[in-house]
């Protein structure tokens, strides 16, 4: 495989998420395994650990949880990245923790996700667990989830089993807004129907798990209606070969960029022209999300970081009232009439919380407008009031637009995740 065609695959972000002892690291760890996208020396130090614990064949799960408190406790705690490529595509694994006070780890593993893999025991069933991060995935719109029944080794893999399971998900999905679910019947240990088909389930006449993830259509996830383009950087080189030259370099997050488009401005609403879009290996004749390019305009206009490029017909919202669902990531609560700093796209500003509407109950789905104490890992609906104007779309229609994060100015920590609503 050549650089070139390396870079040019698509990529696929995933997330797994399950109940502990689910097998969702032993399911990554099949993944790489039988995919072949392990190291000799990997395997060997897996392998001899696995030996020295005592364990009947390899240890796949030790593969991700990569923490000494994760294997000595068999739980993952961390969000844990691995990186694989097949000829097809390339891949970015998150996996996430199944505890409920790792909440905020596994909205930091999905927010990115264009899938999300979750795991049902066999044995169990859907839980409680399962309806929570389904519904944490439908909240991040994720577009894409696939449930893979695992341990179905241990249920004489069972079509009876596996049937009652998918009619029990599917009942419950139908309140969650999800467009595309999949099911597959799988055995992360004896890896059946992760990467080849299993002999043991020839009922199942789907895909296997890396199939569909080598398959699976992805193009069209990102928002090509609505054009815009958060402004990062102005790029004045002040050679002499490019003088005279005024770029603004950032990253597509909507629709597409072509030279000759009308564009505005925003805030100030001045309009012009594209009269370049330029890349480092040279001038595109069109631009869309997710790249990184460098958009020259006929017109001197004064740009800089946090404004925003779009069509004349086609505007975010601008308000500086905005509400929002929030995942509190953070051990203080969130304080009503309380001060934050505000990240949204490339803009900066803070913001006071006006308002706590309710609170989810990640576990029921019911909305709770008595206790509006945000904790930890809770989520919840709020209103806040911006210094300056946002330039934004509801999550559900750009996520890149539709996001932004709230920071402690004294500690600067990142203390929630905010989805437009």
């Amino acid at each position: 495989m050549t650089t070139k065609s390396y870079l040019d695959m698509e990529l696929l972000r995933f997330t797994t998420a399950g109940s502990v002892d689910d097998g969702k690291s032993t399911l990554i760890g099949r993944l790489l395994y039988d995919s072949k996208s392990i190291f000799e020396d990997q395997l060997e130090a897996i392998e001899h650990t696995s030996r020295q614990r005592g364990e009947e064949g390899v240890n796949l799960a030790l593969l991700t949880d990569g923490l000494r408190a994760e294997r000595e406790q068999g739980i993952t705690i961390d969000v844990a990245y691995r990186y694989f490529a097949t000829p097809k595509r390339k891949f970015i694994i998150a996996d996430t923790p199944g505890h409920i006070q790792y909440t905020r780890n596994m909205v930091t593993g999905a927010s990115t996700a264009n899938l999300a893999i979750i795991l049902v025991d066999a044995r169990n069933g859907v839980v409680e667990q399962t309806c929570r991060h389904s519904f944490i995935a439908s909240l991040l719109e994720i577009p894409h989830i696939v449930v893979c029944v695992n341990k179905m080794d241990l249920m004489d893999w069972s079509e009876d089993v596996f049937e009652k399971i998918k009619s029990d998900y599917t009942s419950f999905a139908a309140k969650l807004d999800v467009r595309d679910i999949h099911f597959i019947p799988i055995s992360a240990l004896k890896g059946d129907n992760v990467v080849d088909p299993s002999h043991n389930m020839l009922w199942y006449n789907g895909s296997t798990l890396l199939y569909l993830l080598e398959n699976i259509h992805i193009a069209s996830d990102m928002n090509h209606i609505d054009a815009r383009f958060p402004v990062q950087y102005v790029v004045r080189p002040y050679s002499d070969k490019y003088h005279d030259y005024r770029g603004y370099a950032g990253r597509v997050a909507g629709g597409i960029f072509r030279p000759g488009d009308e564009v505005e401005i925003l805030p100030s609403g001045f309009t012009s022209k594209v009269k370049s879009i330029d890349t480092y290996e040279g001038t595109l004749q069109e631009a869309f999300p997710p790249q990184s390019v460098c958009i020259t305009l006929e017109d001197d206009i004064d740009i800089s970081r946090g404004d925003m490029i779009v069509r004349k017909n086609n505007k975010p919202e601008m308000s500086q009232d905005v509400d929002l669902m929030i995942c509190w990531l953070n051990e203080k609560p969130l304080q009503l009439n309380g001060k934050y700093a505000l990240r949204h796209t490339t803009r900066d500003a803070r913001c006071v919380i006006k308002e706590v509407k309710y609170k989810v109950n990640i576990n029921t789905l019911h909305r709770d407008t008595e206790d509006t104490n945000i904790r930890m890992n809770e989520i919840g609906r709020i209103t806040i009031r911006t210094t300056v104007p946002l330039l934004f779309d509801s999550y559900r229609k750009n996520r890149i637009t539709g996001s932004l994060i709230l920071i402690d100015e004294a500690t600067n920590e990142t203390v929630g995740a905010g989805m437009i609503v």
